[in-house]
């Protein structure tokens, strides 16, 4: 068990939180009960994660996609009242992390992602820092990239080819990336990988010779926060639960 304000302490100082620029609020966005034994993660505060966190038994609840971000309306109606309402009713703290969890550099989404993908980073890019590049460790195809991710993700990406070259650095950047691309290849990138593909990128990828795949911005970011929760339980102590809530985005 640990206090509350320990925890959120302790997270504040291993993500850097204050380092980053963000889109939203990071750390604690609802206040739930003193005391933490139990911690779910899980990528997006949805009425789905909230609910299995409850059936958990979670005192805290630690997401990637918080409830608040900018530009929104700020009423609490609809969606918003039933996720605030059932956190609130069972006193359940909600801790986000944004942009601190995508580029921490051994815990963050894109660190994991590329372990997952035999990726090694040597250097960042793109805003802040977070985007990962990165040598090919050993001959790889594009064919052999988008098998070997759709191997380690479950889900094949949408592959838009370059010029054939070979592939020799590749970029990575998890989630809605997708502008990051031409900053990618602008450090070197031969392959440039994220969650998303907007319309512009299918043509920068033709026109540039430098392939895209986009393979889930959901699938990508599962992994930084089951990450996080295994660090709480050997740290502090806590009981950690991943909860998975599938989504095709």
């Amino acid at each position: 068990m640990v206090e509350r304000g320990t925890l959120v302490n302790h997270i504040q100082a291993l993500l850097e939180v204050d380092r980053f620029k963000d889109y939203g609020p990071n750390g604690l966005q609802v206040e739930g009960r003193a005391e933490v034994r139990k911690v779910v993660t899980g990528v997006t505060a949805s009425l789905a994660l909230i609910e299995a966190a409850i059936a958990e038994g979670a005192d805290a609840l630690i997401v990637h996609h918080g409830l608040f971000w900018r530009g929104q309306d700020g009423r609490v109606t609809g969606w918003m009242r039933q996720r605030l309402g059932q956190l609130l009713a069972h006193d359940i703290n909600l801790l986000a992390y944004h942009l601190p969890l995508d580029a921490h550099a051994s815990l963050g989404n894109n660190a994991q992602w590329g372990q997952r993908l035999g990726l090694v980073a040597e250097g960042r890019f793109g805003d802040q820092d977070i985007g990962f590049i990165g040598a090919v460790p050993e001959a790889l195809s594009l064919q052999a990239l988008a098998e070997r991710t759709q191997q380690a993700m479950g889900r094949a990406p949408v592959v838009v080819p370059g010029d054939g070259r070979p592939l020799r650095r590749v970029a990575w950047c998890s989630g809605g990336a997708q502008g990051h691309f031409e900053q990618a290849i602008a450090a070197g990138a031969d392959a440039f990988l994220t969650g998303e593909i907007s319309e512009p990128q299918a043509h920068c990828a033709r026109e540039t010779g430098v392939a895209f795949l986009a393979c889930g911005h959901h699938a990508s970011e599962r992994y930084g926060v089951q990450a996080l929760g295994d660090h709480l339980a050997t740290r502090l102590g806590l009981q950690h639960t991943f909860i998975d809530v599938p989504n095709p985005a």
